[in-house]
Parts: structure tokens; sequence; C-alpha cells
């Protein structure tokens, strides 16, 4: 293999390097949260925030950052997002108390906006159409290494370290990044300068920001009021109302900041609702699993963490593969079957979930998971980018990535609701029957247990709904009552999970039926986007 040829694969590892830190933050944090409560002494509204506003800016943030990626270049925006999210991680770990933890991840979401659209734009200029499908099988297989990662690699740093640990590992990364960046990554030119929408770029920030809080906070405030008389339905509202107005400024500017033309393409406009829906089915199994695993089967984090590697390792080997086969035959059919693969390893999750579930249980169907997530992320990435003119790719990079965060909020809201729902259901009426079973002064204040823990929703842990035991409850009997209590929990959570499964396995099928509709793009034949005069050799790779 030649030194052109090695170079931009060279590039890739450095932009997977970066975008793994980023994607991983969003979920090795929820980990650490338990242990970030008592060692700051914050109450659980602060602490729920210190996950959600990484995820909030993230999310509105990244239409304007792939805009500003066209204005300033790509490599550029990756390597100051690279950089503000390494200070802000210093900034997370030696935080002394709970505000400072948040304002440090905001920032830590405005660097991971600068850098997430801006590896698509590049892997399109280095890459040729031949080998554009197997680089973003890559790469995007990142996308879901990251998600299922983190909770692994949280608990290991929060159990043998510290919490702070899940901040501080970000530093190694990002120096490793920023220094290959220069070496490796070329500057990319869009050949024009593009103006920045600020009106468009108010509306599409706020429409999004309030779209997103409104769905992260809905459950915690059960979709009611949330302070001086402001509620969730008004936030959602108003969000919408923004989006409306964005989408109408845009049509009147001419140089909007998402260009519409890319949604009346039909192929492009189909691909980034699959990646909503991808990320909508990946976070509800993530949290659906996650629960599970420890909180009704009582798994450690590490074991929760490491029962979920088949998944990874079936994923990470097809996705180079799938990325192949969609250079030859194009994504339509690969990206069906791997939605196909994907609904029926969540439809096998729910099938073989018991009570008595151990790691080995679940592989054969987390194998099938992660072979339908392998034949995904390529074509989807692949097929989205080819859809795009060149001229409009850092555009094309936004919406695509801002569709994969909005799926990941909707689905751990939506989902998490749904089970939250059916878990309630399913613990009264299993108390009901087993309280049958014990001494009737101890049976009314059993059931009232697991209506009280139902009010806490999904904050609730491995065997709290029988944490307060009923006074003058006989010693004899308490063992007996909270091995009932797990039971029940345990019992009543698998029941649930059928319920809420369901929802992102449809969801997967819908999207396979729609890939129908796809039409397979024919490459740019004069592309619009190039390594920069100043580095000739990686001018001419392809």
């Amino acid at each position: 293999m030649t030194t052109e040829t090695r170079r931009p694969w060279l590039a890739l590892m450095v932009l997977c390097l970066g975008t793994f830190a980023i994607l991983m933050d969003s979920t090795i944090v929820n980990v650490a949260l338990p242990s970030v409560i008592s060692g700051l002494h914050a109450p659980l509204d602060q602490a729920l925030w210190v996950v959600n506003s990484y995820l909030l800016v993230f999310a509105a943030l990244l239409i304007l950052a792939s805009r500003l990626g066209d204005r300033f270049g790509p490599r550029r925006m990756f390597v100051a997002g690279l950089v503000v999210f390494a200070v802000a991680s210093a900034l997370c770990g030696a935080a002394q108390t709970a505000g400072e933890l948040i304002a440090a991840r905001v920032v830590q979401g405005v660097g991971a906006a600068a850098m997430a659209p801006q590896a698509m734009v590049i892997i399109r200029a280095i890459f040729d159409h031949k080998r554009m499908g197997a680089a973003f099988g890559v790469f995007s297989s990142m996308i879901g290494v990251a998600a299922v990662s983190g909770p692994v690699i949280g608990g290991l740093l929060t159990t043998y370290l510290s919490w702070r640990w899940v901040f501080y590992v970000n530093l190694p990364i990002a120096a490793v990044g920023i220094a290959l960046s220069y070496v490796f990554v070329p500057e990319i030119r869009t050949g024009r300068k593009h103006s920045l929408d600020l009106p468009g770029v108010l509306l599409a920030a706020g429409g999004l920001a309030a779209l997103c809080y409104g769905v992260i906070e809905g459950q915690r405030y059960d979709w009611g009021t949330v302070r001086d008389g402001i509620t969730i339905p008004e936030i959602l509202g108003l969000g919408t109302l923004l989006l409306i107005a964005f989408v109408w400024w845009e049509r009147r500017q001419p140089e909007p900041l998402v260009p519409l033309a890319l949604l009346r393409n039909r192929t492009f406009a189909i691909i980034a609702a699959l990646s909503l829906a991808v990320q909508f089915a990946l976070q509800s199994m993530l949290l659906i699993n996650s629960i599970n695993l420890q909180s009704a089967l009582g798994f450690t984090a590490v074991h929760a963490g490491l029962t979920g590697l088949p998944l990874t390792v079936a994923m990470t080997g097809l996705a180079p593969f799938a990325g192949r086969i969609t250079d030859r035959i194009g994504g339509k059919y690969v990206l069906g079957a791997g939605l196909v693969l994907y609904a029926a390893g969540i439809f096998g999750l729910a099938a073989v979930a018991s009570v008595h579930a151990t790691s080995l249980t679940f592989a054969p169907v987390l194998v099938v998971a992660g072979l339908g997530m392998g034949a995904i992320f390529a074509p989807l990435a692949t097929m989205a980018m080819q859809a795009a003119p060149p001229e409009l790719a850092g555009a094309a990079s936004g919406v695509v990535n801002t569709s994969r965060q909005l799926g990941g909020t909707f689905g751990g809201a939506v989902t998490g609701a749904v089970l939250a729902s059916s878990l309630a259901s399913a613990m009264h009426a299993r108390a009901v029957t087993a309280a049958a079973q014990l001494p009737a002064a101890v049976r009314g204040p059993f059931v009232a247990g697991f209506a009280q823990a139902a009010k806490a929703g999904l904050q609730v842990g491995r065997g709290e709904a029988g944490a307060k035991l009923p006074p003058g409850t006989p010693s004899a009997l308490v063992p007996h009552l909270r091995a009932l209590v797990q039971d029940v929990f345990a019992r009543s959570y698998i029941d649930a999970m059928h319920t809420a499964l369901a929802i992102p396995a449809a969801v997967l099928l819908a999207g396979a039926l729609a890939c129908l509709l796809l039409r397979r793009a024919q490459p740019a034949t004069s592309p619009a986007l190039t390594p920069a005069p100043r580095e000739p050799e990686t001018a001419a790779l392809d």
C-alpha cells in the first residue's frame, strides 16, 4: 500500500478518534451519576442536568457548526472543537460544585457540536466514490461503538479511579487527535465564501433547544408545569413554532443556513429521517436493556457493559464490509436488510428476557442486532453525502447529525415514558397478587410501596420499591419481603420491556419499507470540495 493510498485512511483514523470521544461522552457520564451526586452533594435535578446540558447544547448547535465549517474550513473547526472539548473536559474533572460541572458540560457540548459535522465533509472530499462507502463504514461504526462502550468504560473508571476520570480520559484522546489532525487531515476548501444567516441561526438554535428541552425534561415534570406557570407542552409548542419560522425565513434567503433544496431531494430527506429512526432505536434499546441488566437482574455496571460486547464486535466487524458492498451495488438493499436485522435483534431481546437471564442469554440476539447496525451506518452516511451537491456537503452533514441527535433524544424520552407507564401498571398487578401471601397488616403498605415507586419512574433502582418497610414489620419477615419486592419489580420490568421494545422495532421496520423509495445517487463529476493547494500531496489521493 503506497503512502498516497494510506494517507486518506490515516486521516480517517484521526477523525474516528475525535468522533469517538464526543459520542462516548453522551453515555459514559450516566454510569458515574451516583458518584457525582455523592461527591458533589448534588440534588437529583442538578445531577440530571450534568447529562442533559451536554446533549441539549450539542443538538442545538449542529446546524450552525456545519455552516461555520463551510466558512472557515472543516479541519479548522474540527481542531477548534477538539480544543474546546478538551479544555471543558478538564474543567469538568476539576469541578467542585454541581453548578461548575454543568457549566463545563455546556462548554463541552459547544466543542462537540463544532466537531461533529466536519468529519463527514472531510471524508467525502478525500475518498472517491469507489471507496467512500468503505470509509463511511469504518467511521460510522464509531457511532455505535461509542454508544455501547460508554457505560462499561464509565463503570471501570468510576469503580477503580473516580467519577472525575470519565472526563479526564478525554484529555489524552484530544491531545493525540489535535496533533495528528495537522499531520494527516487535509484542509478542505469549498471554493466559495458563505454568508452567515444570523436570524436563521437564532431560530434554528432556539427551536432545537426548546424542543430538546421539552422532550428531555417532560417525564421529570410529568409533562406538566415546569415553573412560573410554564408547561412542557408550551415549551414544545414554542420549539415547533420557532422551527416553522425558521423554515419560513430560510425560504426567503438567497443563501439559507439549511438549503431547502436538500430536503426536496427525496433520497436525502429519507436518509435524514432514517438517521433519526436508527438513533431513536439505538437509544431506546440501550436505555431499556441497561435498566434491565442493572436494576432487574442486578448486574454491575462493568458486567452490564461487557454483556453488550457481542453487539459491538458484530457491528464493528460487519460495518467496513457493508461499506464496500454499498460502493459496489448501492446502499438501498444493504440498508433495508440492516434495518430488518436490527429490528429482529430488538424483538429477540424482548423474547429472551427473563429474571433468570445471563450474559450468554442475550449474546445471540445482540449479535443479530449488531449485524443489523453494522449494515446500516455505512449506507446511511454514504447515501446522504452522495445525494447532496458537493457545495452543500457541510449543510448536509449538519442536517444528518442533527437528525441523529434528535432521534436519540426522542428515543430516550418516548420509549422511557412508555416503559415507565407499562412498568407502573405491571408492578401494581403483580404486587396485588404477591400481597396475598403476606400477613394482612403488611399487604396494604406493600402494594402502596410499589405505587410510590411508580411515581419515581425510571429513577427507581434495584429493590428501591421496598426500601421502606411498614412500621412494625416482624424481623423474621424482612428477608422474605425484600426478596418478594425484587421479584415483583424484576418480573414487572420484563413485562414492560415487551411493550417498550416493540416501539423501536416498529420504527425500524417502517424505515425498511421506506428504503424502497430510495434512489441510487450518482457521484459528482466535478467535486467542489477539494484539499487545499498548500497540501498538494493530498490533492491527488484518489
